[in-house]
């Protein structure tokens, strides 16, 4: 499974290949800037290049990513998802997952209004049949339907899902796993070694 970063990366990858293909592949700053959206995305992040790059570094050693190297007028390198191919995934079955991936659970109503960019379902029903060929191959699951909704969501099952947040708050990369208690222990240790290092340099 993927990490939560990795799948943002790979969600963008897949969104922007269909909504902006003048673009595609993405530069490092186009992909980052995706990744960072405050629109269409959920939760909002705040990653940074070093981020972004290990994602693709370890995409890419799984076959799920090419990095696409300057030529033909082109001076920066550039980065292209090659998932769909890998996944054997129809474009209608692609644009499901790739919403899915940035912006988490979703009922299948949300899913084709969210879709319409990437691929024009002409009906729920359409959008039922690519989310039962992505359970056929256990790209998805359906969740049980919550107290207070009057729908069921579907989620991805490739990448690991940022833990829910309440409010439009931005989720900072290091804060998306390990507990509130880990946390507070990593950054005692961290503000320990700082204080003994600063007391070497007195």
């Amino acid at each position: 499974m993927l990490s939560v970063i990795e799948g943002r990366v790979l969600g963008c990858l897949m969104e922007k290949e269909r909504t902006v293909p003048d673009q595609y592949p993405l530069t490092m700053n186009a992909l980052v800037s995706a990744c960072n959206q405050s629109s269409s995305r959920e939760p909002i992040m705040a990653l940074d290049d070093f981020e972004v790059d290990a994602s693709i570094t370890s995409m890419k050693a799984q076959g799920l990513l090419r990095i696409v190297h300057p030529s033909h007028g082109r001076s920066v390198t550039r980065y292209r998802q090659v998932a769909v191919e890998k996944y054997e995934l129809d474009e209608a079955a692609a644009a499901v997952l790739a919403v899915l991936l940035v912006r988490g659970p979703q009922t299948v109503a949300e899913l084709r209004s969210r879709t319409e960019r990437l691929h024009g379902f002409e009906s729920a029903a359409e959008v039922e049949a690519s989310l039962h060929q992505l359970l056929d191959g256990a790209f998805v699951r359906l969740l049980e339907r919550q107290v207070g909704q009057k729908e069921p969501r579907w989620q991805q099952l490739i990448a690991e899902e940022a833990e829910p947040i309440a409010g439009p708050a931005t989720v900072f990369p290091a804060a998306v796993s390990g507990s509130m208690a880990d946390r507070v222990a990593q950054l005692e240790d961290r503000v320990a070694k700082l204080e003994s290092a600063l007391a070497d340099l007195l």
